[in-house]
C-alpha cells in the first residue's frame, strides 16, 4: 500500500462509515476503479482506530457527560444493553458472513434493498422539537434496544451501520438528528470491540512490511474525515432528509453491478 492509497482509503472509510451510504460498497469500488489491490485485514483492523477516534472526538462531551451522571444513567444503561444484539450476532455468525456473503454482488444487493427502507423511514420521520433536557432523554428502553437489534443488521455487507440504525431510530419515533446521534453513540462499544478483535488478529500475524507508515497516515485520514461526517450528518439531518442518500444507495448499487457485468 502506498501513501495516496492509505490518504484515499483512509477518507473514503471515514467518510462512509458514518454517512448512511457502505462503507463496504465504496470499498469495493474505489479501488477497483483506480485499479488497486485489495486492502486486506490490515487497513480493515487498524481503520476501526480512526473512526473509533472520530467517535470519541465528536462525542467528548456526551461521554463525559455520562461519565460525571449530568446525562441520565439510564442512557448508559441502555447503550450497553443494545450493544449486546450486535456482538452476539458478531460473535456467531460473522465469520461465516465474511467467507459466504461478503461479495461484490451481495454488496450491491444489500446497498439497493435498504434505500427504500430508508426512505420509507424518513418519510414518516417526525419533526426535531426543542426540549429542555437534552433529546437523547427520550431514547427510552424501548426505542434504545430496537436501535440495538437493527445494529446486529450492518453485519450485511452493503447494508451500513449507520443507515440501518438511523432507519430505526426513525421508525421508532426519534427524530432525524437524535436518531443519528444515539446511533453513533451506539456504535462506540461496537467499533471498539470489532477493532480490538481484528487488531489482535492482525498482531498475531504482524503488520505487513512497509506498510506501517501508509497504514498511519489511513487511520488519520479516517479520523478527520470520519469526524466531518458525523458532524456533518448530524447537522445536516436538523433541516433536512435523508432522500440524497437514498438516491446515492441506488445509483452505488447500479455503479457496482455495472462494474461486475463489464
Amino acid at each position: 500500500m502506498t501513501y495516496l492509497q492509505g490518504v484515499v482509503l483512509g477518507v473514503v472509510q471515514g467518510l462512509t462509515e458514518f454517512l448512511p451510504v457502505s462503507s463496504s460498497g465504496h470499498l469495493i469500488l474505489v479501488p477497483h476503479v483506480l485499479g488497486w489491490p485489495d486492502q486486506g485485514l490490515a487497513f480493515d483492523a487498524v481503520m476501526h482506530l480512526g473512526t473509533l477516534a472520530a467517535l470519541l472526538a465528536y462525542f467528548r462531551v456526551e461521554i463525559g457527560a455520562m461519565i460525571t451522571g449530568a446525562l441520565s444513567p439510564r442512557l448508559v444503561a441502555i447503550i450497553i444493553v443494545a450493544t449486546i444484539p450486535g456482538a452476539l450476532a458478531g460473535l456467531v455468525f460473522g465469520k461465516w458472513i465474511e467467507a459466504h456473503v461478503r461479495s461484490p454482488l451481495a454488496i450491491a444487493l444489500f446497498t439497493g434493498f435498504w434505500a427504500p427502507v430508508m426512505w420509507i423511514a424518513d418519510r414518516q420521520a417526525p419533526a426535531a422539537t426543542p426540549i429542555a433536557n437534552d433529546p437523547l432523554e427520550k431514547v427510552g428502553w424501548s426505542r434504545g434496544l430496537a436501535v440495538g437489534v437493527a445494529q446486529a443488521l450492518a453485519l450485511l455487507p452493503g447494508t451500513s451501520r449507520s443507515g440501518i440504525t438511523i432507519t430505526t431510530g426513525l421508525f421508532a419515533g426519534l427524530d432525524r438528528p437524535t436518531a443519528a446521534r444515539y446511533a453513533f453513540l451506539l456504535g462506540i462499544p461496537i467499533t471498539a470491540g470489532a477493532g480490538s478483535y481484528k487488531m489482535l488478529h492482525l498482531l498475531r500475524g504482524g503488520l505487513p512490511a512497509g506498510e506501517g507508515g501508509p497504514l498511519a497516515v489511513g487511520v488519520l485520514a479516517a479520523a478527520l474525515s470520519g469526524w466531518f461526517a458525523v458532524w456533518f450528518l448530524v447537522n445536516y439531518l436538523k433541516r433536512h432528509s435523508l432522500t440524497p442518500f437514498v438516491v446515492y444507495r441506488i445509483l452505488l448499487a447500479v455503479a457496482i453491478v455495472a462494474l461486475l457485468a463489464r
